[in-house]
């Protein structure tokens, strides 16, 4: 084992996890400070850096053609920055107390030390994997990289059976059954919510729910896996190790039922990657992320940042912390970590929630709370739920759209909106996360200065309705 030292009186800065939030952080402190002040060692253990996870799901169902147009920056990129990135290694154990890391190469097994001056944890998240017989088989794959992307499309390309089961219904499970159905696969989602999309009430989640079927997708709610189930089912252990192909996925079982299964894809979601902090003793959240100060310093420490799907942030709605692991925000967390470890000064105040997505021609967009989140920290609230159209009703092209509007009672504070509709809808929800952010009432909300032409809006924009309707429900509950 070697270690590494002796930098010439510079700082080392040294960033663990070479994608959105650790790339960020290490090309904004180089912007920050030149190769003869700050040293950058950056370690990733994977092939590829710098690149969209959220367009895999698009790449893998043939809307993104080629792989590398996923990438933002290479790895030669990032060292014509002077930036000294080393592939296929990974961080097996950072030593506070040392000031240092231990790294190992994937492909030789070679450890040796790092020293850092200031340190990055960039490690992101990890697909759940539950705990149940058979999800190690082959045929089984979770989907968090570019690496997962690619094992995924090359057992697709390898199988001969045309079936595939995804386990949960989350944005993940939703896009990968899109995604599926595209490449020509039989497709059925088991989901344990009661309806898919469980960052949605239950009731915007059965619109989605719709819309899948009528993409041909079988819906299984109210269910849960409780394993998966390998070989032919009618042979030996032994004798199905010995053919070919032995051992692969060929169901997945619930308590009553099974669903026959070429390929299985676990959508269930990701929790944050914080083996090496725990291991460190770093401070994590209820969710299991990385707790950091407002500069998204970790709590407690002097010289080490963290930021990504590895932390959990403040929701600015419940004024609790939250797990969101969004390259929106990882991306913005580079940005601040990058900035304050240059001699900077930036802060990352946290969110509102806000999400879209879409299911072929359907978009589904989220912020601020749902019903339960606001009865979990106590707050009282009124709903409305309204029909509108994204355009005005006379001009060619409107199409349907449901909002749903959450407001505190009493005060009328926004609290969330769901938005659930075909083209235009989507991204409406941004009204309402600026809002939501600005902590305006639903009042307040009712004379925002929305721009209107008939081929955008209804004269009075669905959101703004919503806003109407709820700021009525919150004067009447006030009586």
């Amino acid at each position: 084992m070697s270690i590494h030292g002796g930098r010439g009186g510079r700082e080392r800065l040294v960033v663990i996890g070479g994608d959105a939030a650790g790339m960020s952080a290490a090309s904004q402190a180089r912007r920050m400070r030149g190769p003869d002040e700050l040293e950058i060692v950056a370690f990733e253990r994977g092939h590829f850096t710098s690149y969209s996870a959220c367009g895999i799901p698009y790449w893998v169902g043939g809307d993104v053609s080629e792989r590398d147009h996923l990438v933002a920056r290479t790895p030669e990129e990032h060292r014509a920055r002077d930036i000294d990135l080393r592939m296929r290694t990974e961080v097996t154990e950072i030593d506070l107390a040392g000031g240092r890391v231990r790294a190992r190469d994937v492909e030789t097994g070679e450890e040796s030390w790092t020293s850092y001056d200031k340190l990055v944890i960039a490690t992101g998240a990890a697909p759940v994997r539950p705990d149940m017989p058979g999800v190690e088989a082959p045929g089984v794959h979770g989907v968090q990289t570019l690496d997962d992307g690619q094992a995924l499309l090359d057992t697709l390309s390898a199988t001969r059976g045309r079936r595939a089961v995804v386990v949960g219904a989350g944005y993940i499970g939703v896009e990968m059954a899109e995604a599926l159905i595209k490449r020509g696969f039989e497709v059925t989602v088991v989901n344990r919510g009661r309806e898919p999309m469980s960052t949605l009430d239950p009731d915007m989640g059965r619109l989605v729910h719709r819309a899948m079927e009528g993409l041909g997708i079988t819906m299984v709610n109210d269910t849960e896996v409780t394993k998966v189930l390998t070989g032919d089912g009618g042979t030996s252990l032994l004798e199905r190790s010995r053919e070919p192909g032995g051992g692969r996925v060929r169901a997945v079982a619930t308590e009553d039922a099974e669903y026959p299964a070429d390929v299985v894809v676990l959508g269930i979601g990701v929790r944050p990657a914080t083996g090496l902090a725990r291991a460190a003793g770093l401070p994590l959240g209820a969710h299991g992320g990385l707790l950091t100060d407002l500069g998204m310093r970790v709590r407690g420490q002097e010289n080490v940042w963290a930021g990504g799907d590895c932390v959990e942030v403040l929701n600015l709605v419940s004024g609790q912390e939250q797990y969101v692991p969004l390259g929106t925000h990882a991306n913005k967390h580079g940005q601040v970590v990058g900035t304050n470890v240059g001699g900077g000064y930036a802060t990352f105040p946290g969110v509102v929630g806000t999400a879209v997505s879409k299911v072929c021609d359907l978009e589904i967009a989220r912020t601020g709370l749902r019903e339960k989140d606001a009865e979990r920290v106590g707050l009282q609230y009124e709903t409305v739920t309204i029909e509108s159209t994204s355009r005005a009703g006379y001009y060619p092209g409107a199409s349907p759209m449901t909002v749903k509007m959450l407001a505190e009672r009493r005060t009328g504070r926004l609290l969330g909106v769901q938005i659930v509709g075909r083209e235009g809808a989507g991204k409406r929800v941004d009204i309402a996360a600026v809002a939501l952010t600005a902590g305006m009432t639903v009042e307040q909300m009712t004379a925002l200065d929305l721009g209107y032409a008939p081929p955008f809006s209804p004269v009075w924009d669905p959101v703004l309705v919503a806003a109407r309707k709820a700021a009525a429900k919150v004067r009447a509950g006030s009586r």
